[in-house]
């Protein structure tokens, strides 16, 4: 019987069948990055391509990828031929923010002459962060007070700038052209438009990404309800209680893991782990986690990033920019000859070309003590 993980982990291809790949199709491909702040765009690209800081950055700065609201509303970092996907299977996200700020006493006509005012003075050329937004606008945008930052809503900006967005009438540029930062200035564009059923097209790219899966795993994924997943699912075949797009049934028969161990080192982000949301399913033992009075199996997520072998989650690891070192567990033993090279490659990437592995946004070398001090005691 194929081993499931491991024909995830080939579909990913994180088994080096996308080495040297431009980033675009490896997002294509693979699926897109959640973007939080944090180095897992680019842990993403580097374990499965390759791909250096500056190439993916090059990228981003040529649009052929980049960070969207998309799929629940959340940011991706999608390729450029999914743009008006991501853009249009996202566009309901800023209703949440709306509905906070009726509450507030802001209604949606204010909202909706704020994001024309930001139109007008944006630049045809160039872009604008907050603040110069906020000064060129003046007084049409309205400071909700200590009730509003309760709430998350200290000024109407942010949800009209969320609104912009989810349109596609402007889109973020990071302020140092990187991605693992969240800093922005704001431009106008005219993306690319989507043409036809949004949630069958992004049914059927999730199942090519990470089936066999179940549709909750999409439903997860998506943010669809029931009755929507149901009619949009593609033609999909049942194998081992979950579902396969029938093209790959074949390929997925026949496929044989390499029988020597081929590691990688993922963020726990990495969407080997999150299109599912079930790693779970990728550990072979219960292990109690250092630091935690849980089992890895008890936990909704990961605490740190995965080592991954062949689909299996055989171990954590955390990087101390400090000391400029992953500090690692293996979850069965020590690390091997293997192992080890992987571990000073990525080593390498994170230090010379990225200065830190941040998970998200907040994420800091010093929120990190607890975590790299439980690693080590491992």
């Amino acid at each position: 019987m194929t081993d499931l993980r491991a024909w995830w982990w080939h579909r990913q291809g994180l088994d080096g069948s996308l080495r040297g790949a431009d980033p675009a199709a490896v997002l294509a491909k693979t699926g897109w990055a959640r973007s939080v702040g944090g180095a897992n765009p680019y842990l993403s690209l580097f374990a499965r391509a390759g791909t250096s800081r500056a190439q993916a950055d090059k990228a981003v700065e040529a649009l052929q990828i980049y960070e969207l609201p998309s799929a629940r509303g959340c940011t991706y970092v999608l390729p450029h031929e999914h743009f008006g996907l991501g853009l249009t299977v996202g566009r309901g996200a800023p209703e949440a923010d709306l509905r906070v700020l009726e509450k507030l006493g802001v209604p949606r006509t204010e909202i909706e002459q704020l994001c024309q005012a930001v139109l007008e003075v944006l630049p045809d050329n160039g872009s604008l962060d907050p603040a110069q937004l906020k000064a060129a606008v003046g007084d049409k945008v309205r400071s909700l007070g200590e009730e509003g930052k309760k709430k998350g809503q200290s000024t109407t900006l942010p949800a009209a700038l969320g609104l912009l967005q989810a349109k596609g009438q402007i889109r973020r540029v990071p302020s140092n052209g990187r991605l693992d930062q969240q800093r922005y200035s704001y431009t106008r564009w005219d993306p690319p438009t989507f043409d036809g059923d949004a949630a069958a097209e992004l049914a059927r790219l999730y199942f090519d990404w990470i089936g066999p899966a179940s549709v909750g795993h999409l439903r997860w994924f998506s943010a669809f309800s029931a009755g929507q997943a149901k009619t949009c699912l593609p033609e999909l075949v049942e194998v081992d209680g979950l579902f396969l797009p029938r093209a790959q049934v074949a390929e997925y028969e026949a496929y044989q893991a390499p029988r020597k161990p081929v590691y990688n080192l993922l963020a726990g982000i990495d969407a080997l782990i999150l299109l599912r949301r079930d790693h779970h399913s990728l550990v072979d033992v219960d292990v109690t986690v250092p630091g935690d009075k849980h089992s890895l199996l008890n936990m909704p997520d990961l605490p740190d990033h995965p080592i991954i072998d062949r689909g299996r989650v055989i171990g954590l690891w955390q990087y101390d920019p400090e000391h400029e070192q992953i500090v690692s567990w293996v979850f069965d033993g020590k690390p091997d000859k293997a192992l080890n090279a992987e571990l000073d490659r990525t080593t390498a990437f994170i230090r010379d070309e990225l200065g830190d592995a941040r998970s998200f946004s907040l994420d800091s070398p010093r929120s990190r003590e607890p975590r790299l001090a439980a690693l080590r005691s491992a």
